[in-house]
């Protein structure tokens, strides 16, 4: 256990330095008590924790309509921690025609993150108090496919490497700027996501070991060893995965993934064991079941439950669609926190 998150836990562990056997057996005050006793390996048998993310509508990407729609799905789906959507994309730079243009790539300085830092500074004095608070976070890699569209990033990463590498240093730094910053206003930790190791991406997994992660690792680092509560999200957006195996060190206190892979689903478990951390999802993100009655969803979240690992919180293998009903969603939280865990 890093030190930050002995800090952040010391609390729950003083009634019991003490002697008193009753602040051990209290039911948790609230949501961020709950998931830091759940982090500290204290799960609920009574209580599976869930969570669902979307993207809210173009009213309600950054500043402060979007703290109060994030505000509102939390309450509404009563979800158990919050979760805040990266909506500061780079704009297409026009300019990225060769390998060598890369290094030409403009520095994003803090300024330009403001109005999503708005957004994280609401929800952190509003959430804080009762919840924990996670900030997306989107690789420099990722960050690199919207300046110049994936297609044309992984020709002049095939062509060039080294060249392109300057171009994700300059995105790396801009994104040290933005992380420092959201620590500094008090988040409890990042959703970090990673893509580029995907099946079949690249000629060769070099690219992706030699110039990809690096870069991811770089913020991911940091965030570890500052932040007590961060999930490392194997994203695939863009293309399904043969295996995780260039992931698995990846730091982060969770796994998200897609249990189904190319040829093969695994084990909820087994994910569990490979990354040597909590598992989070169980749900396909396309076909959450829109036509189920609550019994419904109440045996279908049992049955996901029951085959997971015993410190688990169910969701997604990805963001969900915007347009999902919250209540929906609702239904499906309510049906993980009376479900149970394995013993």
């Amino acid at each position: 256990m890093d030190r930050r998150t002995f800090l952040a836990l010391a609390p729950l562990a003083s009634g019991a330095l003490l002697g008193s056997r009753s602040a051990v057996a209290a039911a948790p005050a609230n949501k961020r008590e709950r998931m830091l006793r759940w982090l500290a390996g204290k799960t609920d048998p009574g209580y599976t924790p869930a969570a669902f993310f979307l993207h809210f509508g173009p009213q309600y990407k950054t500043g402060s309509s979007a703290a109060k729609r994030h505000l509102e799905f939390f309450r509404a789906t009563d979800m158990d921690f919050v979760k805040i959507q990266f909506e500061q994309t780079y704009d297409r730079q026009p300019n990225l025609n060769t390998p060598a243009d890369w290094a030409k790539l403009k520095l994003q300085k803090l300024d330009f993150y403001e109005d999503q830092l708005q957004t994280v500074r609401e929800l952190v004095r509003e959430a804080k108090k009762d919840a924990l608070v996670l900030m997306t976070l989107y690789s420099p890699y990722m960050c690199a496919g919207h300046c110049a569209t994936s297609p044309l990033l992984h020709r002049h990463l095939e062509e060039n490497p080294e060249a392109v590498k300057r171009g994700l240093e300059i995105l790396t730094e801009s994104q040290m700027l933005f992380v420092r910053a959201c620590i500094k206003a008090g988040v409890d930790g990042f959703y970090m996501s990673t893509q580029g190791s995907e099946a079949k991406q690249f000629s060769t997994p070099k690219i992706f070991a030699n110039y990809v992660k690096p870069s991811d690792l770089v913020a991911m680092k940091e965030i570890s060893a500052s932040c007590p509560f961060n999930i490392v999200h194997v994203c695939d957006y863009n293309a399904p995965y043969s295996d995780y195996s260039a992931t698995l060190d990846y730091p982060g206190h969770v796994v998200n993934c897609n249990p189904k892979v190319i040829g093969r689903e695994l084990p909820l478990p087994e994910i569990s064991k490979m990354f040597k951390r909590p598992y989070m999802g169980g749900l396909d993100r396309h076909s959450l079941p829109a036509g189920a009655t609550p019994q419904q969803l109440g045996d279908e979240v049992q049955r996901v439950v029951k085959s997971a690992p015993r410190q688990f919180i169910l969701g997604a293998d990805c963001t969900v669609a915007g347009d999902t009903d919250w209540k929906r969603l609702r239904q499906i939280i309510d049906a993980a926190h009376r479900s149970g865990q394995k013993s």
